[in-house]
């Protein structure tokens, strides 16, 4: 059994997946109510290096950049998408935490990214 927590639009969810005894396929019990999500945390989060911006725009899941929705330098409101993510043949936006103005684009169309890699930084 194996608990992982997953970020979707914003809301937090905690998943237990377990593997079947018998056919070996994976069986996943109902996610719980969402939680309230880290809203400060991301934004808070200071870049350690380089003159990109504080606050970083993370990947929320494992998967391929599909298209880059924000360019640098452009003014963003907290909610509008940044980075269009495929994975699991979804199309996910990762969203800006907070307004301000987009510093670095760290990542290309097509790149593979796993879950909490940067790629973004805001002002």
């Amino acid at each position: 059994m194996k608990n992982y927590t997953i970020t979707v639009n914003g809301n937090v969810y905690d998943v237990v997946v377990e593997e079947g005894a018998s056919t070996g396929a994976p069986v996943a019990k109902a996610p719980a109510a969402p939680k309230a999500a880290p809203k400060a945390a991301p934004a808070a989060a200071p870049k350690a290096a380089g003159g990109a911006g504080a606050v970083k725009v993370e990947a929320g899941a494992a998967g391929k950049i599909f298209k880059i929705e924000a360019k640098v330098g452009q003014a963003v409101k907290k909610g509008d998408a940044v980075v269009i993510l495929e994975a699991m043949k979804m199309e996910i936006p990762v969203v800006a935490p907070q307004d301000g103005t987009i510093a670095s684009i760290d990542v290309a169309v097509g790149d593979p990214v796993e879950a909490g890699a940067v790629l973004a930084t805001m002002n």
